[in-house]
């Protein structure tokens, strides 16, 4: 069974060092599940953002809100120092939460 999240920022990845995207959710696994299906027209499906790469949980979603406008705001430098000091391989880490591995893009 999948873990429980709460309010999370998060940041998705069409591959390493690719397009980036930062958003916040009430429920991590559905709106993962929304971008991999690519369920909602919008940036993530034109530009086939998928990759889970980086996430962090609140205690409250004002909480959760307020970091992500910041990481919005920052440079990409920064976006990718965040993404690569926890996950220095730019795994998917939606497979470690019960998602099937995406076909690779030719890293």
């Amino acid at each position: 069974m999948a873990p429980k999240f709460g309010p999370t920022v998060y940041i998705l990845a069409s591959r390493r060092n690719g397009t980036l995207y930062t958003g916040v959710t009430s429920n991590l696994i559905q709106r993962v599940h929304q971008h991999r299906e690519a369920s909602t027209a919008g940036f993530t499906r034109d530009y086939g953002v998928k990759r889970l790469v980086w996430f962090e949980q609140h205690a409250t979603m004002e909480q959760a809100i307020t970091r992500e406008k910041r990481i919005k705001k920052w440079n990409r430098a920064w976006k990718l120092t965040l993404i690569e000091t926890c996950n220095p391989d730019w795994r998917d880490l939606a497979v470690s939460l019960g998602f099937e591995p995406l076909p690779t893009t030719g890293e």
